[in-house]
């Protein structure tokens, strides 16, 4: 703490006292940083995850990838044909898939297995599109792709 006695040369009732005591400012000021210093590292609390990269580049649209459309009332299309059930949905996946891997094999190249494209509604329920990702990976599809409307003005890069 620090005390102004006065200056012993004038006299003290003369005049106001012009000098301001900082003393208490700076012990609050220290107290604050010290108080901001131990909570924003609490405060902070990061879960550590590697999120996954996001790239915007337009499909290749192959004669062998199967395209699939879900509507806002959960019909499920193969192309443009409606499919009625989930087991006639699996067992054109099977179909597909045996039949591609056969054509493959005939040619005696190197088996690429193809892709389900899966264009989703925006206003339909999740249910309805995660019913036709477990039937095409139940029927043994490896890469299921979601086909989405790119925002406007988005332009690829490449």
């Amino acid at each position: 703490m620090s005390m102004s006695v006065g200056d012993p040369s004038a006299d003290a009732e003369d005049g106001p006292m012009t000098e301001i005591n900082t003393t208490p400012l700076v012990d609050v000021m220290l107290v604050l940083l010290i108080i901001f210093l131990i909570t924003v590292p609490v405060a902070i609390q990061v879960v550590p995850l590697t999120l996954p990269k996001v790239s915007n580049i337009p499909t290749s649209t192959k004669p062998e990838n199967v395209n699939i459309s879900v509507d806002a009332n959960c019909d499920t299309y193969w192309g443009q044909t409606l499919v009625e059930s989930k087991q006639e949905l699996l067992d054109r996946g099977v179909k597909a898939l045996k039949d591609d891997i056969a054509r493959q094999e005939a040619l005696g190249g190197k088996i690429e297995l193809p892709e389900v494209h899966i264009r989703g509604d925006s206003n339909m329920e999740y249910r309805c599109v995660g019913g036709v990702v477990f039937t095409m990976q139940r029927a043994g599809f490896l890469k299921i792709a979601f086909v989405s409307e790119p925002s406007a003005g988005f332009v690829p890069t490449r």
